[in-house]
């Protein structure tokens, strides 16, 4: 399952459970209508704390789909996790699609205040590894 919402910040994207690659392939199609108006520069939230490990042609959706929205103007972005398993195939994915280096990862399970950190970086650049 995944959401997507509007925020002041820019994106809340939510993914949870088990996706398969017809279900990625309909996020990347539901996000291009979502930032069909976007301008300007935007944070995406992405709350992952759920997600399974994605097989991996669903992977290469959520490459299509990352590289979507740094297109569009994505400047940072902040994913929360609370799988080991699911961490590392995301960083992998964030080098593959060029947005490491914008993206945070905050492991919710030993991050009390986790979704006020993230947004903290998405608005004010505070970056939660210093």
């Amino acid at each position: 399952m995944y959401k997507i919402e509007k925020k002041p910040f820019g994106y809340y994207l939510t993914f949870s459970d088990f996706i398969k690659a017809d279900e990625m392939a309909q996020w990347v199609e539901d996000s291009k209508q979502s930032l069909i108006n976007q301008h300007g520069d935007f944070g995406v939230f992405v709350d992952m704390r759920s997600l399974m490990p994605l097989p991996e042609a669903a992977q290469n959706h959520m490459v299509e789909g990352q590289k979507l929205y740094k297109q569009k103007g994505m400047q940072r972005s902040v994913v929360i996790l609370n799988s080991a398993i699911t961490t590392m195939q995301f960083k992998r994915i964030a080098k593959e699609t060029g947005i490491y280096e914008w993206e945070r990862y905050i492991d919710a399970s030993t991050v009390d205040n986790w979704e006020a950190v993230g947004i903290d970086w998405l608005e004010k650049a505070i970056d939660p590894d210093k």
